[in-house]
């Protein structure tokens, strides 16, 4: 099973290669990623890359493909690295919000377990249940 720090761009979508059409003024090109990353991976990561200098995104939905362009054929190397850095520092970030999230709902378990008068009674009840045979 892949996990969340896997996620890498590992490719160029081969359904989608980069074309050269002489009518357009740029070059669309479509990043795979590793493994499909979770919705608010997604989000997260098309925030952090909404200020570039040419747009960047991944569908949500899809969570597969980071959709790009360039104008510029020699640019496309420089994006790539740009887009590297933007997924390995999108998953250090999400990383980051799942352990504060579960540390802060470890630290509201406390609270419960803690509480006084007829919650704390159950609670002690509840932690002291034997559920071996």
């Amino acid at each position: 099973m892949e996990g969340i720090s896997d996620i890498k761009i590992h490719g160029l979508d081969p359904t989608r290669p980069p074309r050269l059409i002489h009518k357009e003024p740029y070059i669309n090109l479509y990043f795979e990623l590793s493994h499909k990353a979770p919705p608010d991976w997604c989000q997260a990561f098309n925030q952090l890359v909404s200020k570039k200098k040419y747009s960047v995104k991944i569908d949500p939905h899809v969570g597969l493909f980071i959709d790009a362009w360039v104008r510029e054929m020699e640019e496309i190397e420089g994006l790539l690295d740009e887009l590297k850095e933007a997924v390995k520092v999108c998953t250090q970030e999400y990383i980051e919000r799942i352990e504060k999230s579960a540390r802060d709902n470890m630290a509201d378990g406390d609270d419960i377990q803690h509480a006084g008068g007829e919650q704390g009674r159950l609670n002690k009840i509840i932690a002291g249940l034997d559920f071996s045979d």
